[in-house]
């Protein structure tokens, strides 16, 4: 998602402009459980430039989510992602789509994602499966971060780590440090510009120290994958290592 000239950025801002009354199409269509949101990725800490509905609580100049930090990671290598399943850290349940936006050129700068609602016609599901005597269904999906600010979705993603550690930072050894920090880049955490300060301070590490975890962790995994932002960053106190 490199800088684009004035043409490209003219473009893109048509497409999105066209795509404003989709939203508001595809909501009214159905009905007060459906959420339309429409992303512009070159401001990621406001992408959200249209939003129709209020499943997740987005709001126009909100931040994208964890959904959208990953497209962004993958950047021109994003691909849709159809019909997936989610939850909300309250619990909803949410039958999802993200669409990725491309200008002429094949680039990657935004999304239209859509959320339904699926909570109430889960637990239907499950109570008729329970009179039929039909086995119900295991599946655990996974929490989803959203937020309407860049930093609540960050904090979200570093707890998320250390609650499946069940550890604190401090009780975690360098292994499982390294890989916090492995699996917070994979999710594309670090696309984000000043994700890595966000994230030291979650931890209450250094700066410093977030960058060495962060370089450390990328330079023991293959070297295949998207680009990624900054990783130098200046020594880190002695203090601050495991």
């Amino acid at each position: 998602m490199a800088e684009a000239s004035a043409a490209l950025r003219a473009e893109r801002d048509a497409i999105l402009a066209a795509l404003r009354p989709v939203v508001d199409g595809i909501a009214a269509t159905f009905g007060p459980l459906c959420e339309v949101v429409l992303h512009d990725y070159r401001d990621p800490e406001r992408s959200v430039v249209a939003v129709a509905g209020s499943v997740t609580g987005r709001r126009p100049g909100g931040a994208m989510s964890e959904i959208g930090m990953r497209v962004l990671a993958r950047g021109d290598a994003a691909t849709d992602e159809l019909n997936y399943r989610t939850r909300t850290p309250d619990g909803t349940l949410l039958k999802s789509s993200t669409v990725v936006l491309r200008d002429s050129t094949g680039a990657v700068f935004g999304a239209l994602c859509v959320n339904v609602d699926v909570t109430a016609v889960d637990r239907a599901h499950a109570l008729l499966g329970a009179l039929a005597g039909v086995p119900g269904d295991a599946r655990d999906e996974p929490v989803t971060a959203f937020g309407n600010d860049i930093d609540t979705v960050v904090d979200a993603l570093v707890d998320d780590h250390l609650r499946r550690q069940d550890r604190t930072w401090a009780a975690l050894d360098r292994p499982r440090r390294l890989d916090l920090f492995r699996g917070l880049d994979e999710r594309g955490v670090f696309a984000v510009r000043g994700a890595v300060e966000q994230v030291a301070a979650r931890l209450g590490i250094s700066r410093a120290s977030a960058y060495s975890y962060l370089s450390q962790a990328r330079a023991a995994t293959a070297p295949a994958g998207p680009a990624r932002s900054d990783t130098t960053a200046p020594t880190a106190r002695d203090g601050d290592r495991p």
